[in-house]
């Protein structure tokens, strides 16, 4: 039956619309695969030449047990971002006389093709042949096992921290936070020292090599928390039960109906950005972007007009990462958009309204910042306003001539929907208009004129908002048609 399964997924692909276009990406995916592949085998074979020339007078061996928990603990981070939750139309197989089961099963064994699990074995294996194989032949099979144990148990942790995260998109963000705190305090702060915790356990697997079964066990358990989490959501019931009380947790934004037709349109794109996966994740990894604090600030290195870039990224990456596709996240029924009654005026102040209330959100949480000094919540406060007033502009205006649609329920790891050049040309004006109005200034010591320079002109764009939103109606007038058509494409 499992054949049966995959049987079914190969005809459901090379029988969709989009057959040409994704076999392309596949393709170029594919491509980029195997030269990371070759990469990674290259590194593996010289890992011990590597070590050596790195760490002349320690044993490879105590290095290498040090470095295992480290690699899993990135590519867990790696996992959560990057890869794809396997699927299987489930709902024509309910009715049909197939166990749950099995279908929970398939969907369970799947994930196991990731390229994820591959890359392990391709750098640790060299190793172990040429360096553990010393110790005897048990200590290789005891290394292999532990390898396997924990990449099946990084595969199945970050599979079901990504289902429970498309019912609560929270628990993504606050597991993502756990370990970047958990890198911070050992790689910045110096806490505890994740290599000794890694060598305590992989160091006795020479001598306790019963201690194997350990990652075994890890991931049998989350392999069955998995099972049981699809097999419990098979039930299509169970599901609408939730949607119902989502829809009722999320009809109404009260605060946004001061503002008219302009608030309504603004809480059925917050609607719309909680209740598909691609828009989720802008908004999930521009929470990310708060951490470029954390990047910039601790590093003495890098000099103070990148401080530029960090506030502007900081309280403005929802706009520039959901922004710039603003027409194609409502692709599917832009034709609809196109004859009803409802002013484009107010489906720009819609938009702005947005952007102001999630960079404002995004202020508020960088203002602990601050405890780096007043001068990087001075700069947050301008780039607040630069990104309110003229970013939102720059966004807006080049979204007019973005005429890729998105499919909405696709998630966003090597999703390059409604991608394009319009996108690149966006990143020159972000960021070069910033740093042309600003270095100047540096140049002749006086950075806070550039900066008290900035928040005028991003102050004068607010002032003339409804200006620049007749400029950008205008110009949607004459782009309206070909966006459709680009739309209709599929």
């Amino acid at each position: 039956m499992i054949s049966t399964f995959f049987r079914h997924e190969l005809k459901a692909f090379w029988r969709s619309k989009n057959t040409g276009k994704s076999v392309a990406i596949k393709v170029v995916m594919a491509i980029f695969l195997l030269i990371l592949f070759l990469y990674v085998l290259a590194l593996g074979l010289f890992l011990d030449v590597l070590l050596e020339a790195k760490f002349p007078d320690a044993d490879q061996v105590t290095i290498f047990c040090g470095v295992i928990l480290l690699y899993y603990l990135f590519d867990l981070l790696m996992r959560l971002q990057l890869q794809e939750l396997p699927t299987l139309r489930v709902q024509p197989y309910l009715h049909l006389p197939i166990s749950r089961n099995l279908l929970a099963r398939y969907l369970a064994l799947s994930s196991v093709l990731s390229m994820f699990n591959l890359w392990p074995f391709v750098l640790f294996l060299p190793f172990i042949f040429k360096v553990i194989s010393i110790w005897g032949t048990v200590p290789v099979l005891v290394f292999i096992t532990a390898i396997i144990g924990l990449t099946i148990f990084n595969n199945y942790l970050a599979l079901y921290i990504k289902r429970k995260s498309n019912m609560n998109g929270w628990i993504l963000l606050i597991v993502m936070t756990i370990l970047l705190i958990i890198i911070i305090c050992d790689f910045r702060w110096h806490l505890y020292s994740v290599s000794d915790i890694s060598y305590a356990f992989f160091g006795r697997l020479l001598t306790k090599p019963l201690l194997a079964v350990l990652p075994l066990l890890f991931a049998a358990t989350v392999y069955y928390l998995n099972y049981l989490y699809l097999k419990q959501n098979f039930y299509l019931e169970n599901l609408t039960a939730h949607k119902e009380k989502n829809n009722k947790i999320n009809a109404t934004i009260p605060f946004l109906w001061r503002f008219g037709l302009a608030g309504n349109l603004a809480t059925n794109e917050i609607k719309l950005i909680l209740r598909n996966k691609r828009s989720r994740s802008s908004l999930i990894m521009s929470l990310f972007f708060m951490f470029y604090g954390l990047m910039f600030y601790t590093n003495p290195t890098l000099g103070k007009s990148w401080y530029i870039f960090a506030g502007m990224y900081m309280s403005g990456s929802f706009i520039v990462t959901y922004g710039q596709f603003m027409f194609g996240w409502q692709a599917s029924h832009f034709d609809g958009l196109l004859v009803s009654n409802i002013s484009f005026t107010d489906f720009i102040k819609a938009k702005y309204l947005l952007f102001n209330l999630m960079a404002t959100a995004a202020f508020i949480l960088t203002i602990p910042y601050v405890y780096f000094g007043w001068q990087v919540l001075w700069v947050h406060f301008v780039m607040y306003l630069w990104n309110i007033g003229v970013n939102t502009t720059i966004v807006l205006f080049f979204a007019n001539r973005n005429f890729k649609r998105i499919d909405l329920s696709k998630g966003a790891s090597f999703n390059w929907e409604g991608v394009g050049a319009t996108q690149l040309l966006l990143t020159f004006p972000l960021i070069l208009i910033p740093y042309a109005i600003y270095t100047p200034f540096t140049l002749f010591k006086q950075p806070n004129v550039g900066l008290g320079l900035m928040a005028i002109i991003a102050l004068l764009f607010i002032l003339t908002r409804n200006f620049w939103i007749k400029q950008l109606e205008a110009d949607y007038y004459t782009k309206r048609y070909q966006i459709a058509e680009g739309f209709r494409n599929k």
